[in-house]
């Protein structure tokens, strides 16, 4: 988390990274909501003897030092108190007693809560307590947030589980035959080869004898590697892979592969291989030779199939929406249930690996899909940097539905919205970071027509002037940060206007003056 300097007090903002408290009266009762909800989204900085101006700035209302140490010493009192909080997350060097011009200030750093210790929840009340950060606030989570949060927390793979209820007969044998014959290829002179079928799933960890009754089982792993879409159902209800390609207009589907429409298998080997060939089709192959053959899979294609592996090695099967992935004429887009379980930043910088599927990661590994060293996206980060194109865009959307989305743009002048820095685990403490310094996207340019996104934004808040800077990104279909730029050049040209305080206003559409 970025280190919170209290010489730019007056700069900052209320985001989903920070939150001002004035505290005048001692501890209030909503930190621990906040203290929550940032545990159990990216983190944040609590500020207490601090008010929000009109104008959404801040200013310290004048705590003296020993109104700021009884605050410190309240909230280390509270925090350790299990039946108050769940878990106990800064330590002593992250509460902070600073003193600012006009009064002293108590700085909390609330860390994101290891996925062991989520949720983390107050009041000892699990399903009432647990809180999440979206924009500027702090929302109640629901029982399938929290679900899913707990199904995180184990330290093996929610696919190592044993279905007593099936047996590997159940398994599409196709499907299991296509894998042993690329294994094979693969890893030639590996004495599993020569294992019969039932040796050979356990071997590779779609099978294990159970517990219960000392017999061969599928595990959720093996279920939607090799099971058949019906079966795979009855175990997980929201299960659904779905390839979504428009590569015209006119055309709501050019072309469309999912899981429930009873024409193949309906599991995850089979979408994989089905699916990257049609993915393999959107990238230009330059012309190459390798002696006297011709080499098609450039480090692009090796980039798009670990952008898939990814998304299936991630996604929540018991998660709502299924994995979807969509194919334009500019860009593939990865969507999976489930968030990221090492937060977006580490995920970019790789070296850490944490699949929510550990097995399904190794049934791929072993026939040479997908990397189990944690580089496998900061390769896709590389391999769009070296062809020139628009930086990959990682997103994470919270609530009903948690959802990752990764965004691969295909062509070098279809920048998607300026370039902006990606999701909310980016988005800077300080506020003023996010001005628009761009030459080319002046605020007063009343020649400038205003684009098709901003025009939804416009639309939107019209009909929803309450709505937070999250609601309008998901209306828009991009992030917060493009949104508040959006927001600042519609302000600029006298189009919107934003009526009372930050977080109690509205925003107001002015009329007459769209062009």
């Amino acid at each position: 988390m970025e280190l919170f300097d209290i010489a730019k007090l007056a700069s900052y903002r209320e985001n989903n990274r920070i939150e001002a408290k004035s505290a005048k009266g001692g501890l209030p009762h909503s930190i621990w909501e906040t203290y929550s909800a940032f545990a159990n989204t990216y983190g944040g900085v609590i500020l207490l003897g601090v008010k929000e101006r009109e104008d959404g700035t801040f200013a310290p209302i004048g705590l003296t030092p020993t109104e700021a140490e009884h605050l410190r010493q309240d909230f280390w009192n509270t925090v350790s108190n299990r039946s108050k909080v769940s878990a106990v997350l800064p330590i002593e060097s992250e509460v902070e007693v600073l003193e600012a011009d006009g009064g002293m200030v108590v700085a909390i750093h609330v860390p994101r809560a290891p996925r062991e210790e989520r949720p983390v929840y107050i009041n000892g009340d699990l399903f009432a307590g647990t809180y999440r950060r979206r924009g500027e606030g702090d929302y109640r989570c629901t029982r399938q947030e929290i679900s899913a949060m707990l199904r995180d927390q184990g330290f093996e793979t929610m696919d190592s589980k044993v279905l007593d209820d099936l047996t590997v007969a159940d398994f599409n044998m196709d499907t299991v035959r296509a894998y042993r014959n690329r294994f094979r290829t693969v890893r030639q002179g590996s004495s599993w080869t020569d294992l019969d079928d039932e040796r050979f799933l356990r071997a590779i960890g779609a099978a294990a004898v159970s517990r219960e009754d000392g017999r061969l089982h599928p595990t959720f792993g093996g279920l939607p590697m090799f099971g058949n879409d019906y079966d795979i159902v009855r175990e997980c209800p929201q299960f659904f892979l779905d390839y979504q390609e428009t590569l015209d207009p006119a055309i709501r589907w050019t072309d469309r592969v999912h899981s429930g429409d009873g024409m193949w298998s309906g599991n995850l080997f089979d979408f994989f291989f089905r699916v990257n060939r049609k993915l393999a089709e959107s990238l230009k192959t330059p012309f190459k030779l390798d002696g006297i053959f011709r080499v098609d899979d450039t480090p692009m294609h090796k980039a798009v199939r670990e952008a898939l592996a990814n998304c299936l090695f991630n996604a929540d099967y018991h998660g709502v929406r299924g994995v979807v992935v969509r194919r334009t004429p500019d860009k593939l887009v990865f969507e999976n249930p489930g968030d990221i379980r090492t937060g977006i930043e580490q995920m970019r910088l790789g070296g850490v690996s944490d699949p929510r599927n550990g097995l399904v990661m190794k049934m791929f590994s072993l026939i040479d899909v997908g990397e189990r060293a944690g580089t496998g996206v900061p390769d896709v980060f590389a391999t769009w940097a070296n062809a020139g194109l628009p930086e990959p865009r990682i997103e994470e959307n919270f609530g009903e539905a948690d959802r990752t989305i990764l965004t691969l743009m295909l062509e070098a002048d279809a920048k998607p919205d300026n370039n902006e820095q990606i999701t909310d685990d980016y988005e800077q403490i300080n506020s003023s970071n996010e001005q628009i310094s761009d030459n080319n996207e002046q605020l007063n340019g009343s020649n400038e027509r205003i684009t098709e996104r901003q025009r939804v934004i416009l639309h939107f808040v019209e009909k929803s002037p309450s709505a937070t800077y999250d609601d309008m990104a998901r209306a828009a279909g991009v992030s917060s940060a493009t949104v508040r730029r959006d927001a600042e050049i519609l302000i600029g040209r006298g189009l919107l206007k934003r009526v009372g305080s930050r977080k109690a206003g509205q925003w107001k559409v002015q009329r007459g003056e769209e062009s």
